[in-house]
Order: structure tokens, then C-alpha cells, then sequence
């Protein structure tokens, strides 16, 4: 295994590059080409998100292989080299497979424990199997790192450490923690939210839960507008909320009458520019009187959670607007309590990573086995032959008892040494062992090689399309 992960996040990175470097669809498809047409490369996927951009691939070359993954990330993210290396970080092997698991379970992410991450390594996973660029390695490695990741959430309280992106937003709106300060700031009031994808969802979901009055939906793609006004309506879903879908060129004129707007489109542009922030609070102004107590108005409530972002940050200095980013977001949650249940998480993924590194070292001596057994299963034939031609005479029971003597007791000689030499390959260092069968009974490099394409195709057809 030869696991290699070269990448940027909100770790390492500040917003604004992240924001520069995001990677459209196009882009992300072109960058796994790219990565498996480099000569040191043989499978790849990206995991990005709004916080992170990683490029996971099986090397055969660590230095050439960094080297490789660093220069493609530039190219494709637009960001230059020599801009873009401070911010990397390069995790190989055992420390990638961690890296992933820890990914996996929320403890990378912006808000600890959030569980929307599995999802992106879900998308992850299947655009690598639809490029079919995802081979054995990384097919194996993603779908466990899900598997890490659902036991985490089950199993330990990591959930309660921290909320999804959108929660933790609208916490930071509403100037308080938990579903009740979200309840009593947004209880009648009207939301606008612009996109129709799964943070768009969920944002229009906990703000329907929280008892806005209505929810005004509006997508470049009208039919998934429409479609996210009729899950958030349909009966039986318990909010009672209105909802209607909008066109994107109306936004303007629904964000004068909202009170709450949230934002999250794959838009390289901005959706929201400043200028469209001032129309809109001065069109509330006109349209909506001061409290008869005199008290101000409300201000307009921004969230924005697209990467690269989809409204002006110069919103953040516009009186009577108040916005929260994903910028905004990183800096709050560097200040949030880290809950016990995290150091239970992390002995989980320390497990899991031992067990993923074993299961990975016994696998990769299984071609040199097959590859024995088949040497051997040849030299029983050739003596069957040779035996048979210095006794004519023996009738077809004699000889099929004399074959099935043979086979037994080569079989009985090969047991223990390759049932123990998969043992000792689970171990650190047992790589060496399948070294030293194919050394010792002398195997023929090229036999093991097409055992292993054969097995990875083999693996490729079982898992493509399984996420």
C-alpha cells in the first residue's frame, strides 16, 4: 500500500485561498485524469468540500508522487504552486488511512462531529467509481472510512461535541447555542433560501422546524426549487411551514420581503453582491414600519455557506445587515468546547486504522500464495504426466488415486507455511514475507503480477458502483 494524501483545509489554509482554490465538478473530473495519466500514480479520488480540498492516490514514489499531486492541485484549483505549497499538508500511509478516518468521524471538521461529511465522502467515493479512477485501494479505504464514520456517530457521543454547518450558523445568527435560541429567533419570521442542493435542504429543513412562517425557494433549476417546496410541505412532515419556489432573477425583490437568507450554490461567482444587500434593506426600509414602540427593525439575517462564497463579505460593514460566512464560522468554532466523547472517537480511529493497515498487508501477499499454489498444482501435473508414461498400464482408478495421494500431500506441506506467512503479513513489516516466498521457491515475477491485475479487476467489478 502505497497511500498518498496531499491537501489543503481550513486547518492550514485561510478562507480566502480555500475560496480561490474550490474546485468546480469539471475541474474535479479533469484532476483525476490528470492524476492517473502522472507516471507515479495508479488510482485516484478528491474529497472537497467546502472546507477542504484533498487528492488521494495510490503512488508508487512518495517525493515524485507529492511532487506530482501538489503541481495538478494548482493547476486545476488556478491557485500558483508557489501560493498554494505553504497550505499543503501530506499525510502517507498509515498516517493517510488516519487522516481519512478522523475526517470520516468529524474530528477535521470546522464544526467537531458534524455528521454531513460522510456524505461528501459518499460523492467522494462515487465520482472516483464513475471516472473509474478508484481502483481496489481507494475503493476499500472510502467505504470503510464510512463505516468508521457511522460507527463513531453510533456508538460514542461525538455528536453531542458539535452540530451540522448549517446549526452551528444559524446558532451564530441567532446569538445564542441550541434548538430553542434557534426556535425563539427565527419562530415568524420569513426565510429566503437561495439553492436547492443538501445544505440548501437541511438549512430550509431546521429553519421549517424552527417555525419560520415561510420559506421562499430559489435554484438556477426551477424543477429542484420545486421539489424542495414539496419534501418541505409534504404531509406528515410536522412543520406546517409555507413554502414556495422563486426564480433566481426574483431573488432580489423575495430577499426585500425576507427576513433570514441563506445562501449555498456551486455559483464561481458572487450570487449577492453588495449593492443587491443595500437595495434590498432599503426596500425593507420602505416597506416595513418601526415596532409601535419605536424600536429598530430588525436586522436583514445573512448566512452564507457556499465555497467559494456566494454573498459579498463587504456585507459584514453594511448597517442593518448582519452576516455570517463560512470565514465568520471558522473563527467561532476555534473558540468551541471539545466534548469527551472526542478522545473515544479518536482510540476508535486508532483501532480502525490498525485493523485497515492489517487487512491491507494480508492482502497484498495473496497473489505471491496463489501464485505457489499454482506453481505447485503444475509440478504435481507434470510428475502425473511423467508417471503415466513409465506405467501405461495403470487403469483409471489407480491413476486418479495416485493424483488425489499427490495433490493431498502437497497441499498438507503447503498449509501451515501459507496460512502462517498471512498471519506474520498482518503484522508491521510483513510485507517482506511475500519477498521472501517469491525469493525462496524462486516464483516467477510476471505470475504474481497477473494474480494481482486479475484480483484487482476482479474487485473493481464487485465494488464499482457500490457506495
Amino acid at each position: 500500500m502505497s497511500l498518498l494524501v496531499v491537501g489543503l483545509s481550513h486547518r492550514t489554509a485561510p478562507v480566502s485561498l480555500l475560496e480561490r482554490a474550490s474546485l468546480t465538478p469539471e475541474a474535479k473530473v479533469g484532476l483525476l485524469h490528470d492524476t492517473l495519466a502522472a507516471e507515479p500514480a495508479a488510482e485516484g479520488t478528491v474529497l472537497a468540500t467546502c472546507n477542504r480540498i484533498e487528492l488521494y492516490a495510490d503512488v508508487d514514489k512518495f517525493h515524485a508522487g507529492v511532487a506530482e499531486l501538489s503541481t495538478l492541485l494548482a493547476q486545476h484549483s488556478g491557485v500558483g504552486l508557489d501560493e498554494l505549497t505553504p497550505y499543503l499538508y501530506v499525510h502517507y500511509e498509515d498516517r493517510a488511512v488516519h487522516h481519512l478516518f478522523s475526517v470520516a468521524c468529524g474530528l477535521d471538521s470546522m464544526v467537531v462531529g458534524e455528521g454531513q461529511i460522510l456524505g461528501q465522502i459518499k460523492d467522494a467515493l462515487a465520482t472516483g467509481q464513475e471516472q473509474h479512477t478508484a481502483g481496489r485501494l481507494l475503493n476499500d479505504l472510502f467505504q470503510q472510512a464510512l463505516r468508521v464514520g457511522k460507527r463513531a456517530h453510533s456508538e460514542t457521543g461525538i455528536d453531542r461535541a458539535g452540530q451540522s454547518l448549517v446549526t452551528f450558523g444559524l446558532e451564530q445568527l441567532a446569538g445564542g447555542t441550541g434548538p430553542e435560541t434557534i426556535g425563539a429567533w427565527a419562530k415568524g419570521k420569513r426565510a429566503l433560501v437561495i439553492g436547492a442542493g443538501s445544505m440548501s435542504s437541511l438549512a430550509a429543513a431546521t429553519l421549517a422546524r424552527a417555525g419560520v412562517a415561510e420559506i421562499v425557494v430559489a435554484n438556477r433549476t426551477p424543477a429542484r426549487a420545486k421539489r424542495l417546496v414539496e419534501i418541505l410541505t409534504q404531509p406528515g412532515t410536522g412543520t406546517g411551514v409555507a413554502a414556495r419556489a422563486a426564480e433566481m432573477v426574483a431573488v432580489g425583490d423575495e430577499m426585500a420581503e425576507a427576513d433570514i437568507v441563506v445562501s449555498c450554490t456551486g455559483a464561481t461567482g458572487l450570487v449577492l453582491t453588495a449593492g443587491d444587500v443595500e437595495t434590498a434593506l432599503a426596500a425593507r426600509a420602505a416597506t416595513h414600519a418601526a415596532g409601535a414602540d419605536g424600536s429598530r427593525q430588525d436586522p436583514l439575517y445573512l448566512l452564507d455557506l457556499a465555497m467559494p462564497r456566494d454573498i459579498d463579505a463587504a456585507a459584514h460593514h453594511i448597517p442593518g445587515a448582519r452576516l455570517v460566512d463560512i470565514e465568520s464560522l471558522a473563527e467561532a468554532s476555534a473558540d468551541a468546547p471539545m466534548a469527551t466523547d472526542v478522545d473515544q472517537v479518536r482510540d476508535l480511529v486508532s483501532d480502525e486504522v490498525a485493523a485497515f493497515g492489517a487487512a491491507q498487508r494480508a492482502a497484498h501477499i495473496t497473489p505471491t500464495v496463489v501464485a505457489l499454489r499454482a506453481m505447485a498444482a503444475d509440478v504435481v501435473a507434470g510428475e502425473i504426466a511423467r508417471l503415466e508414461g513409465r506405467l501405461p498400464g495403470l487403469d483409471g482408478k489407480q491413476r486418479a488415486e495416485i493424483t488425489q495421494t499427490v495433490r493431498r500431500v502437497v497441499d498438507k506441506l503447503l498449509h501451515a507455511p501459507t496460512v502462517r506467512v498471512k498471519e506474520l503479513a498482518g503484522e508491521p513489516g510483513g510485507a517482506g514475507y511475500a519477498d521472501a516466498l517469491r525469493t525462496l521457491f524462486d516464483l516467477d515475477p510476471g505470475t504474481v503480477a497477473s494474480v494481482s491485475r486479475a484480483d484487482l479487476n476482479d474487485g473493481d467489478v464487485k465494488n464499482r458502483g457500490r457506495v
